[in-house]
């Protein structure tokens, strides 16, 4: 429902010219033509644009190298301002055409009053059929933690499903259940084997269902199923989120909503519930959806600096150099952990000095970690919490839809039979090209 983050640097906008905007591209195009350019205009025209002012810039660096650097830096402003400025277009245009494009924007805005109030309305449904959908999470929580075990058709319906599932990914795999008559003789001698075998691990298994309790570890399985979670988890991480009770979500009173981690007694923090709240602004964007704004996490209580998973402790010891007495320094580095979604990034201020004395690369980087930090509060939100126990049995990921080259970088080409061929054309070949044989690429499975 709600959208991520939108970068709104122009100089991530690309495409062809509009009658409203100049090229986009102009910036980064100019320098690249600089060294080989030759002098063809001698002014830039109010008129001629981003384009002129590109052909100006490798004109004047072509003629002298030297002074490339100060020219390219003095342009930069120019350019700026031009990118995305309206171009002059409908201001040629006659006076009965510019009434009707005003026309247009009073039907648009009509438009978006009925978006925004769809989206309301949309939000009251989700809200509405949150509310039935709460008991069977109450219930699922009691399953979990052991304190209601589920009924006897329950259980009966829930194996009909898994066996359904499984007849469909066999049929999807092409691959059956061998027929009785195929078995042979000794396959049955090792079958009775097995069945002694299996008698002596049941009696075990009874000893363990006598002191399992609901079901361990669930939520620290669930999360490190999904793929945009489990590599936020460390070892470290491990071991206190398998004190995880539940994972709940909830909408506020304003646009927003807040999930809440609850924990058993740990040895780690001392929070009985961890939470993570996100705020939309108040009035839908430009496409009517709500629009992420900021989000807010509870500080962790952690019980002393060596149990804090979010930091490494370096001990190391100082001498005075009159007294000869020592003492020890202690020094947290942050480290890698999954707990530091409960201490969300800050969005950059808007202030007009503050925009012009921050690095673009610092904030490229504070809004690619805001990106993330949503995407990840919506992953738990839309994926986690409705579908628990898929994520748990690893059911769901039979689901997920990855393209070709998926967010960790990896690249998966379906045309096996092509690869087979060109590594049996490189095999034939006497000299490998390049003049070395490279090793063979490493395939997941």
């Amino acid at each position: 429902m709600a959208e991520p983050i939108k970068n709104k640097r122009l100089n991530d906008l690309t495409g062809a010219p509009t009658p409203q905007n100049t090229p986009a591209t102009a910036a980064s195009s100019f320098i690249s033509r600089a060294a080989d350019a030759k002098p063809s205009v001698s002014t830039i025209a109010e008129e001629d644009g981003a384009s002129g002012a590109a052909a100006a810039v490798a004109a004047a660096a072509a003629a002298n190298p030297a002074a490339n650097l100060s020219l390219l830096n003095m342009i930069q402003g120019r350019l700026s301002g031009l990118i995305n400025a309206p171009s002059g277009y409908l201001e040629t245009l006659p006076s009965a055409v510019k009434a009707r494009v005003n026309g247009l924007r009073a039907v648009q805005s009509e438009h978006d009053k009925l978006e925004a109030k769809f989206q309301e309305e949309l939000l009251e449904l989700e809200k509405k059929y949150f509310a039935l959908y709460s008991p069977l999470y109450a219930k699922r929580a009691q399953i979990i933690s052991g304190t209601l075990e589920p009924t006897t058709e329950e259980i009966a319906q829930g194996k009909k499903i898994a066996e359904e599932l499984q007849e469909e990914w066999d049929e999807q795999e092409g691959t059956s259940k061998p027929r009785l008559e195929e078995i042979s003789e000794e396959d049955d001698e090792k079958k009775d084997d097995e069945e002694d075998d299996e008698e002596d691990e049941d009696e075990d298994e009874e000893d363990k269902d006598e002191k399992a309790v609901g079901i361990p570890n669930f939520w620290l399985t669930a999360l490190r199923t999904l793929p945009e979670i489990t590599e936020l988890i460390t070892d470290r991480d491990a071991e206190a989120l398998g004190f995880l009770k539940d994972i709940r979500m909830k909408y506020l009173d304003q646009p927003g909503f807040a999930l809440e981690f609850d924990f058993e007694e740990n040895p780690f923090f001392s929070n009985k519930t961890l939470s993570k709240t996100y705020f939309y602004q108040d009035e839908p964007g430009y496409g009517g959806d709500y629009i992420y704004d900021h989000a807010t996490g509870d500080d962790i209580a952690w019980k002393s600096s060596e149990q804090n998973l979010t930091v490494k402790i370096e001990k190391r010891k100082q001498r005075n150099k009159h007294t000869k007495a020592t003492r020890t320094i202690e020094k947290s580095i942050p480290v890698e952990s999954f707990f530091h979604f409960f201490s969300p990034p800050t969005p950059p201020s808007i202030d007009d000095e503050d925009e012009v004395d921050r690095d673009e690369d610092e904030d490229e980087e504070i809004e690619a970690k805001l990106e993330l930090d949503y995407h990840i509060g919506e992953v738990i939100k839309e994926k986690l919490i409705p579908r628990a126990i898929d994520w748990f049995t690893g059911e769901a990921l039979r689901y997920e839809e990855y393209d070709d080259e998926d967010e960790y970088g990896g690249e998966f080409d379906d045309d096996e039979d092509e690869d087979e061929d060109d590594d049996e054309d490189d095999d034939d070949d006497d000299v490998p090209r390049g003049g070395a044989k490279k090793d063979e690429e490493c395939k997941q499975s």
